[in-house]
């Protein structure tokens, strides 16, 4: 007699058990799954066995290769393309040649196959099924049988209602090779629903044995986990490999078991297991070969895999923790969850019920993870990163995450009031938004809706309406799939680091306010706020009457549509004659767009032109000659523009900024403010400040759409050119570099330039900065991102590029060594 056992599934259902490897290899007590169908065959001494395979199927064949390891001689055959459960097995019919048996490969029985084999003989059926009594038998295919066990009909996942036997399919048949002629090869059918259903119309013989031994599907994660608990309370009859130091406790060879160590059967300790002084393995713990258990770790139910660490002080109850785990102290992992392979828990972490985490997922110190993590690689306690949240749309930022993002945000407040929300006209940012009032709603705070804007927009309309707070909304042009969501205090700028923690942790700890149905407002909803929004910027402006006389020409390009248009509309108001590039799009790289931006300034003898962050807050301007006025330099035309006004008594730059704008500032004996370079800090210190009247530093540096029109409407009362401006202004010899590193040498390499260059004149206000007499380099860790950031300026040109030089180099000199 001959087998064939069926392993081409993927076990979809046990993701992400199964994202690497197929069903039948997902491992029961340190075997793939489809090991113990070839030995209950060797059993029975069914040598012959054809294995169909079609979902990653080297991962079988590498690990099964001819079978010899077995005693068996192993035949396999590839599904190219889904054939189904009866397809698959006709795809093998040059293997069959008399009765045969079909298995699954990825369900556990301890059947037996001689008992079976006589039933069908007796019966002289053509297809014998194998049943089994199922208490809830709604998940499986019904099948029922006369007093003699011939089959009179089946029944496909019944409904209660239609539950006329609890006898099911096992998915096992004892088959005469002629039941496969109703098909050809390469047809794609099933037994159970189209080839069982014609014979039993054609009078076919169908019989149904019913066994009375262990079958179990391992096809979703709770029947998984029962399955090693039955085989520990000794319902199957298979050996469980490894010696029984006592009743109900299996150890595998090499295993060390340190002082105070608790054992409460039944448990499973694999090959080389190490298991930490004090600790716990509670009835139904099984641990994979090679692993790692600290001191006072607490297991119980939990199922690993192998090469797991386990940090002290770690508790884990009905989990399964894949292959090459690892896990730092103080983790809690609660029932059900799924920890994928490869995976990284950093200390206190906590895994919440019944979330699963897919494979090489790094989790961040404190982390309390709340949903699947399924495509993204980190979760981390720390939500925001450098100025927003920001994540892939229905993977990292869902509507569920937006939704408690929002009522914490709402419960951070201090006093009940508004929250002023707005969003880009994409639907995914629609969507979240939705998301945010909900929860923002469920607080019984107040929200207000201005509709498709900017985020410029959004800041003015919390001021103008006394707003408690603002979130914007918007996607991400160069990677469609990336949603930004943006917090504003009451004042318009972003929130303070302090309350980005206070929000984490609310967030975090699910410690929301909440209020009674009557309590929750309707949504203020504003209709036409754009046209209020041009309206009071052109209300900043003085001489709009003279720019109308003699209107510039200005070139605008934006990534956002939305930016762009409004910011035009904006600019025909005041009276500027206004083209518009839509180009930028083609671009991958902005230094490439301004290139052919610059080239369009000149043909077209554009007066100003102007490239706009897709964020509508900051500027890249072009002068008429074509010279490109970048961040710095343009932080140095605003603060000419200012120092020449004369109605500054104070400007205020990042630490980052360069020292040239100091100097210009001392001459004209205005107080230079220096804050940090996180964007909420300059906000607020600049709105601190901020003058009634005149020029505004903050507008003309988070505001792009007025800030064009400030620009043009001070050029105009001053009766001066952009290029004449762009001449005026000193030589500038500032270098901004990046160098990439891991997350874990930031502190080490920062540390280590303190020490070595405590003898130097060395600031330690934000990251290491460092001055000479040639000028300054500040190295500082990306507070996002896995790099350095290097600002150097010189006093001229040939020592700046020495010092960006000496300090890059420097760097990575350090990243290298790390051993020190």
């Amino acid at each position: 007699m001959k087998a064939i056992i069926m392993a081409g599934g993927k076990g979809t259902r046990l993701k992400p058990l199964t994202c690497s490897i197929p069903k039948p290899m997902v491992p029961i007590l340190n075997k793939p799954t489809m090991e113990y169908t070839i030995q209950l065959l060797r059993q029975y001494e069914i040598n012959d066995i054809a294995v169909t395979i079609a979902h990653l199927p080297t991962v079988i064949t590498d690990y099964f290769g001819t079978g010899e390891k077995w005693g068996v001689q192993l035949e396999y055959f590839t599904e190219d393309v889904p054939l189904g459960t009866g397809g698959s097995v006709k795809n093998a019919e040059g293997f069959i040649d008399d009765t045969f048996i079909v298995l699954s490969g990825d369900s556990l029985t301890d059947i037996n196959i001689k008992k079976a084999l006589a039933f069908h003989e007796q019966k002289k059926s053509k297809a014998t099924l194998i049943l089994k009594n199922e208490p809830v038998p709604i998940e499986y295919g019904v099948v029922i049988t006369d007093h003699d066990g011939k089959i009179t009909r089946f029944l496909e996942k019944p409904s209660w209602g239609e539950v006329f036997s609890n006898t099911i399919n096992t998915g096992m048949y004892i088959l005469e090779p002629e039941v496969l002629q109703y098909y050809q090869k390469g047809d794609n059918f099933d037994f159970s629903k189209d080839l069982f259903p014609k014979l039993l119309a054609d009078g076919i013989p169908m019989y149904g044995y019913v066994t009375e031994e262990y079958w179990s599907d391992v096809g979703a994660l709770h029947s998984y986990m029962q399955t090693h608990f039955d085989i520990l309370e000794g319902k199957v009859n298979i050996e469980i490999e490894g010696h029984q130091i006592e009743k109900g406790i299996w150890v595998g060879e090499g295993v060390q078991l340190n002082h105070q160590v608790v054992l409460n059967p039944p448990v499973y300790i694999g090959k080389n297991c190490i298991v930490g002084e004090g600790s716990k393995l509670d009835a139904y713990t099984v641990l994979g070969d090679y692993s790692t258990i600290s001191k006072e770790v607490s297991l119980k139910r939990s199922i690993t895999w192998s090469h797991v660490s386990i940090g002290k002080n770690s508790h884990c109850s009905g989990a399964v923790i894949c292959n090459n785990v690892e896990i730092k102290n103080h983790a809690e992992i609660y029932e059900n969850a799924v920890i994928g392979e490869g995976s990284s828990l950093e200390a206190r972490v906590m895994i919440k019920p019944d979330i699963k985490l897919w494979p090489h997922k790094k989790i961040d110190e404190n982390t309390i993870v709340h949903q699947n993590l399924v495509w993204g690689t980190k979760a981390s306690k720390t939500i925001f990163g450098y100025k927003d949240v920001s994540g892939q749309i229905n993977i990292e930022i869902s509507p569920e995450f937006a939704s408690r993002l929002g009522t914490a945000f709402a419960s951070s407040l201090k006093e009940e009031g508004t929250i002023i929300v707005s969003s880009d006209f994409f639907h995914a940012s629609h969507l979240i938004k939705n998301a945010l009032i909900a929860g923002i709603s469920s607080t019984g705070i107040s929200v207000m809706d201005i509709g498709n804007m900017v985020m410029p927009a959004n800041r003015f309309a919390v001021k103008y309406f006394k707003g408690n707070g603002g979130i914007h909304v918007r996607m991400d042009y160069t990677d469609h799939n990336l949603v930004h969501i943006e917090f504003i205090d009451k004042n318009g700028a972003n929130i303070q680091r302090s309350r980005e923690r206070e929000i984490e942790n609310l967030f975090n700890r699910e410690d929301f306010k909440r209020c009674n149905a009557d309590q929750i407002k309707s949504v203020i909803r504003i209709e036409n706020f754009k046209d209020l929004y041009i309206s009071e910027g052109m209300k900043l402006l003085k001489n709009i009457a003279a720019i109308k006389r003699k209107p510039p020409t200005l070139l605008i390009s934006c990534k956002s549509e939305a930016v762009q248009g409004l910011t035009s509309e904006f600019l025909r108001h005041i009276g500027c004659q206004v083209q518009e590039d839509y180009r930028i799009k083609e671009f991958i790289e902005a230094k490439d767009y301004l290139a052919a931006m610059k080239q369009q300034v000149i043909a077209r003898n554009i007066d100003l032109a102007a490239m706009i962050t897709e964020d509508g807050e900051k500027l890249i301007l072009i002068d008429k000659k074509g010279r490109i006025i970048q961040q710095e330099r343009y932080d140095a035309l605003i603060a000419m523009m200012l120092l020449r006004e004369g109605s500054a008594e104070k400007l205020v730059l990042s630490y980052t900024s360069p020292y040239m704008i100091e100097k210009m500032a001392k001459d004209h004996h205005v107080e230079v403010v220096r804050v940090k370079s996180h964007p909420a800090s300059i906000m607020n210190a600049m709105l601190n400040i901020q003058q009634d009247k005149g020029l505004s530093q903050y507008l003309l540096s988070y505001n792009a759409t007025w800030a064009i029109g400030m620009i043009v409407d001070f050029l105009v009362t001053k009766d001066i050119k952009l290029e004449n401006l762009v001449e005026e202004m000193p030589d500038l010899y500032y270098i901004k570099e990046r160098i990439p590193c891991d997350w874990q040498d930031k502190g080490r390499v920062i540390r280590q330039l303190v020490e070595d260059n405590e003898d130097q004149n060395i600031e330690l206000f934000e990251g290491v900065k460092i001055n000479d007499e040639r000028g300054w380099a500040l190295i500082l860790p990306d507070s996002e991102k896995p790099l350095f950031n290097i600002y150097t300026e010189g006093f001229s040109e040939e020592y700046a590029q020495e010092l960006s030089l000496f300090f890059r180099e420097k760097v990575k000199e350090l990243l290298k060594n790390q051993g020190q």
